[in-house]
């Protein structure tokens, strides 16, 4: 079955466009903030006890009616028709040319499907969604100003569990109780990470029972987290700018090649089956300060200084100094030679080992 976005003309590929719909004038996305570098103690509180942190950067789109996981199915990289209570999912959503314009972790609460997206890119998405409901039951809403996020990282369990009666067991394996939904996701740094999404006024009620256990930091250290479990998130500076495997989501399981179709579908599983991923994203440190290292900073090699090799995903100030970064680079790029940031002669890259395999490209 072909969605109506996925038989878009180039022409009506941009967002909010559609056939017999006049594109409406593009509203300017709200660029997230530039985080200040934490304190070395909000590092340390991570890796040495544990810490929470609420997490601004993050919206959350709630589906609702008969048809919203059906109609979320048709339309992203992952199953969401079989997502039941006690599992997430990552999954993208793409252009009709397979380019994501968005990340989520999804999620069922209740009768709702929730969606976690980065806050710069949720408006523009969720009315590019909301245009293809067309005659489904589903209605597409913006939960962000209800409900609260937060981060927990380290050794948290103890806290949480004067929260929730039951603590998750694995990775995307997801609780609800009365104080919201708790999803387990990626460790970093071996530490255990959990999210926390509930009702904002009860989340705030109970924060001061995690204080008189955690360290309260800020949001910036879960950006670090994320890019240190090798977890990449669309923002707005990189939409449209890859397909899901040159951000390793097939590895990281944000795509199932056995589902119905979406929008994009046959450029991702033509780039799968037919050997042409020729791109994957790396973990890397640079010198430098956020104000320079930036998503979609174009990368260098040193020996082709004519065109860029790559592109930052995601960065974010690093505990030893610098910037931990996510770079989407060309596989070629990594076997000999340095990448470079901004031109060839820029900062070079140091690159780190990313905690999961990458198969073996042909």
């Amino acid at each position: 079955m072909n969605t109506p976005l996925a038989n878009a003309s180039d022409a009506s590929d941009a967002p909010g466009t559609a056939a017999g719909i006049a594109p409406a004038a593009p509203a300017a996305p709200a660029a997230l903030p530039v985080l200040p570098r934490p304190p070395a103690g909000e590092f340390a509180a991570v890796l040495e006890h544990g810490a929470y942190m609420p997490l601004t950067q993050f919206g959350v789109i709630e589906a609702t009616g008969d048809d919203a996981a059906s109609f979320l199915h048709s339309q992203l990289t992952n199953d969401v028709q079989h997502l039941d209570a006690a599992h997430a999912r990552l999954t993208g959503y793409c252009s009709a040319k397979g380019r994501l314009l968005a990340s989520f972790l999804s999620w069922r609460s209740g009768d709702a499907i929730r969606l976690l997206v980065s806050k710069d890119v949720q408006a523009a998405v969720q009315k590019r969604l909301s245009m293809f409901v067309l005659r489904a039951k589903a209605k597409l809403a913006d939960a962000s100003g209800e409900l609260a996020v937060v981060g927990l990282a380290g050794d948290v369990r103890r806290a949480l569990s004067g929260v929730f009666d039951a603590l998750p067991d694995g990775v995307h394996v997801q609780v609800d109780g009365a104080a919201g939904s708790l999803i387990r996701v990626p460790d970093a740094f071996e530490r255990l990470r959990y999210l926390w999404i509930g009702p904002k006024a009860q989340v705030e009620a109970l924060q001061p029972s995690l204080d008189d256990k955690l360290t309260r930091v800020s949001p910036a250290v879960w950006d670090w987290l994320d890019i240190r479990a090798g977890e990449p998130r669309i923002t707005q500076p990189v939409v449209e700018q890859f397909v899901p495997q040159m951000v390793n989501y097939d590895v990281l399981g944000a795509v199932n090649f056995r589902k119905g179709c979406y929008p994009g579908q046959e450029v991702v599983a033509r780039s799968q089956y037919r050997g042409t991923i020729k791109r994957r994203t790396s973990l890397a440190n640079v010198a430098g300060e956020l104000e320079a290292v930036r998503p979609g900073t174009e990368l260098f090699h040193s020996d082709d200084p004519a065109q860029p090799c790559g592109m930052i995903v995601n960065a974010a100030s690093a505990q030893e100094g610098g910037v931990d970064l996510l770079a989407e680079v060309k596989l070629a790029a990594l076997e000999s030679g340095t990448v470079h940031l901004g031109a060839a002669d820029g900062p070079a890259l140091r690159f780190i080992a990313l905690p999961y395999g990458l198969p073996a490209e042909v």
